[in-house]
């Protein structure tokens, strides 16, 4: 549920991303002025976090300690800096990893700052929003745009600032190196192997995107950097990465037999551990998506990050435009979803002090609840909540973070019948609270327009002492509507399961 407001026109301000890679952890410091960004400051880290992922999906001890000691650097250095203007995100093996809370907590604490695991599509589209704000424009033409991490590689398709095409794919330098180049030997037959395990993957979108109309290719990331930087210290590309120079590459590690024998201009010792997985992905990508030569970024996922904060401060915050295109692929009730959002606005308003909510992310979070709650209908009218909330959690929502899917998910499953308090409580605890008291508003504004009518509604009073809530109607309105006052004493009922009172006159 974090909202940043990165700069308001005129002002200038300090702005935070930190990218929790599954080889790197990387942190940039820029100072943003009516949407120009200057990058004062830049940490990285190789904390190999995906070297520490266990079969059963758990962070090793050791792996653990090394990110948590990088996460408390990196919070020394954004001192005193809102968390508001700061935005950290965990990536591929973040999203895999059993009991997450667990280590978010601790890295958080390290931190000083929230940190939301974001979903690989939409860890793509913050990818080519970065590398499209870095690279010069070239008109309105396609272009391609790949970044290998440590545990997944994003593709994208677009054009301009907008995605057309976005995949995220389980293979990365580091699962790849692992899987293929544990023991440092390097042959023709582990490389063949391990770019036909890459081509395996590939296979299910390698049409989708070698079909897609681009005509340039660009990579961003420490991999294509690293391999960027060695083809052309060899004199094997004049600029960027070419189908010819990558060949070369791949033909004088094999004849190095091993990493520990592999001598490369550029190459970095540290580095070298996860190299030749890098060099198998990208060798698989260029043969099976059909490129010849690629531009390498010095842009990605965090700069992207940065420019969706300027993004949101400026009205042009990416998940508006998920919620309106939901609403429309679903046909929820347009006019039925402005009604309750209306109401449970006007609900919230009057309990923002009591119950500590000044953050404009509780508005909008409620917001979308209100005018996503129906989207379950579209499955069935039988426990459409439940749908709603499936779908919600599970679909791919440009701009949200896993956490605010969940949240999004917990508050449209509760706005009606019993409280499900079990799927509150599975939401990280720092959330856990705010979120119960959203679903509370939203659900008395669904109750107030129960009849869907289009005539207005009498404005409310309400009043909130701790979980304590009264409601007070105009004189005479609830003796002229039965029901209204018959549904208030049954929502009672339900709220005092969830630990809420609620009294109404």
């Amino acid at each position: 549920m974090q909202q940043q407001k990165a700069e308001t026109a005129g002002q200038e301000q300090t702005v935070a991303a930190i990218d929790l890679g599954s080889n790197s952890f990387h942190m940039i410091v820029a100072r943003v002025h009516d949407g120009s960004l200057q990058i004062i400051d830049k940490m990285r880290e190789m904390v190999r976090l995906g070297e520490g992922l266990t079969d059963d999906k758990h962070l090793t001890p050791e792996v653990a300690a090394r990110a948590i000691a990088c996460l408390e650097r990196f919070g020394q250095r954004l001192g005193s800096l809102p968390s508001e203007h700061v935005m950290a995100v965990g990536t591929n093996t973040l999203r895999q990893v059993s009991s997450a809370d667990a280590f978010l907590t601790a890295a958080q604490q390290a931190l000083g700052h929230p940190i939301e695991i974001i979903a690989g599509r939409e860890e793509a589209r913050l990818i080519y929003l970065g590398v499209s704000h870095g690279l010069a424009s070239s008109g309105e033409a396609k272009q391609l745009v790949i970044d290998i991490g440590g545990g997944s590689t994003e593709l994208i398709v677009g054009e301009g600032f907008r995605t057309e095409r976005r995949e995220s794919l389980h293979m990365g330098c580091v699962s790849i190196s692992r899987s293929h180049f544990a023991d440092g030997l390097i042959n023709s037959k582990r490389m063949k192997q391990a770019e036909l395990a890459c081509a395996v993957v590939i296979r299910p979108v390698r049409s989708f995107f070698r079909d897609a109309g681009w005509s340039r290719a660009v990579g961003s990331s420490g991999t294509i950097k690293a391999i960027r930087k060695v083809v052309t210290e060899e004199g094997w590309s004049q600029e960027g990465i070419s189908a010819r120079s990558l060949e070369k590459l791949r033909k004088r590690m094999i004849e190095a037999g091993s990493l520990d024998k592999l001598q490369l201009k550029g190459l970095s010792e540290e580095r070298k551990p996860v190299f030749a997985g890098g060099v198998a992905v990208l060798s698989a990508l260029f043969k099976h998506i059909g490129i010849e030569q690629m531009q390498v970024s010095n842009e990605a996922l965090r700069e992207g990050l940065i420019y969706d904060m300027i993004g949101r401060s400026r009205q042009e915050d990416a998940r508006e435009r998920t919620v309106r295109s939901l609403s429309k692929r679903y046909n929820v009730d347009q006019e039925q979803a402005q009604r309750v959002e209306s109401t449970a606005l006007a609900l919230y308003h009057q309990v923002i002090r009591p119950w500590k909510m000044l953050d404009s992310r509780y508005s909008s979070m409620l917001s979308w609840a209100a005018q996503l709650h129906e989207v379950g209908l579209t499955v069935s009218h039988s426990q459409f909540q439940k749908h709603g909330s499936y779908l919600l959690e599970n679909s791919d929502l440009s701009g949200f973070t896993r956490q605010e899917q969940r949240v999004l998910a917990a508050m449209v499953r509760g706005h009606r019948r019993k409280f499900p308090t079990s799927v509150f409580e599975a939401l990280p605890q720092e959330v856990v609270l705010c979120t119960k008291q959203l679903c509370v508003l939203l659900r008395l504004a669904v109750l107030m327009h129960r009849s869907r009518s289009p005539v207005a509604k009498p404005q409310a009073l309400l009043d909130v002492n701790g979980l304590s809530l009264t409601l007070e109607f105009p004189a005479g309105w609830l003796a002229s509507h039965p029901l209204t006052r018959l549904e208030l004493k049954q929502e009672a009922s339900y709220l005092q399961a969830a630990g809420f009172s609620l009294t109404f006159s």
